[in-house]
């Protein structure tokens, strides 16, 4: 049977293919992969921001996977939880590590960008299997989460997918890779069944993951493009021009000022 304990197919690739459509009917914000405009307008603006919601997600996540084991009331239960607990720490931390490390050689600059997001993919790569894989396992399912988070982000850059924060790469790839890893990971003594332990049946267990990414990616993708589509047609989807030029922070929230537009003239502050 499909396993994914606390969601990578079932909630964050359903999210990410969603995302993916979405962006692609909506297409790319005005002067988005345009070669006559600076490009770098368009790189996240607040990195302390960036890092609080990363480490609320963080956070939650020990909610959302331990809280899936649905029980702590014997000793069994709660090992459970903690094993899922130890997994979620570890796939996130890897998985941030493994996109930094290979952002600054590739770059050689340091993003607190690629960190935040890594860490989020290792998170939702590791969240499928967290339930049945060891500890040790659960690093390496994190560090690839990242290298699919950075495959998913590039993939999009050179289709000329706009997507601002990235949904596609870090839940529909990293969700994907998710729902693999279980099929890859984790022997019976777990709970696992990866054919990497030569469990019985495990290379069914591969096949039924493969179906049940395909079967989550038709049915996202097709339910979404039903969605996006008619309210592309119908006129309802895109912003002005003028409010893009705006920025929706400004356009469509108050008050002005917290939103920090920086188009006046900076004067220092009156003591």
């Amino acid at each position: 049977s499909y396993k994914d304990f606390a969601g990578s197919g079932i909630v964050h690739m359903c999210g990410g293919i969603s995302a993916l459509v979405g962006a692609a009917v909506v297409g790319p914000r005005q002067g988005r992969f345009a070669a006559d405009v600076d490009q770098d307008k368009f790189v996240p603006h607040n990195v302390p921001l960036l890092v609080l919601g990363t480490f609320i997600l963080f956070f939650g996540w020990f909610g959302f996977n331990p809280g899936s084991s649905l029980a702590m009331k014997t000793q069994a239960d709660a090992f459970s939880a903690s094993m899922v607990a130890m997994n979620t720490t570890a796939g996130g931390a890897m998985g941030g590590l493994v996109v930094y490390v290979l952002e600054f050689v590739l770059t050689k600059k340091h993003s607190v960008g690629a960190l935040c997001n890594g860490i989020l993919a290792g998170l939702v790569g590791i969240t499928a299997g967290c339930g049945s894989v060891e500890p040790g396992e659960a690093f390496v399912i994190g560090g690839v989460g990242g290298l699919f988070y950075m495959a998913g982000s590039a993939l999009a850059r050179t289709i000329k997918v706009d997507d601002p924060i990235e949904a596609f790469a870090v839940h529909g790839c990293a969700g994907f890779w998710g729902v693999l890893a279980v099929g890859l990971f984790g022997s019976e003594e777990v709970g696992g069944n990866g054919i990497f332990h030569g469990g019985e049946n495990s290379g069914a267990q591969l096949g039924v993951q493969l179906l049940g990414a395909l079967m989550i990616t038709i049915w996202s993708g097709g339910f979404a493009a039903l969605f996006f589509v008619p309210l592309k047609a119908a006129g309802l989807l895109r912003v002005s021009e003028e409010m893009q030029t705006m920025g929706l922070d400004e356009a469509k929230h108050s008050p002005r000022r917290a939103y920090s537009m920086g188009d006046e003239e900076k004067k220092p502050a009156k003591v």
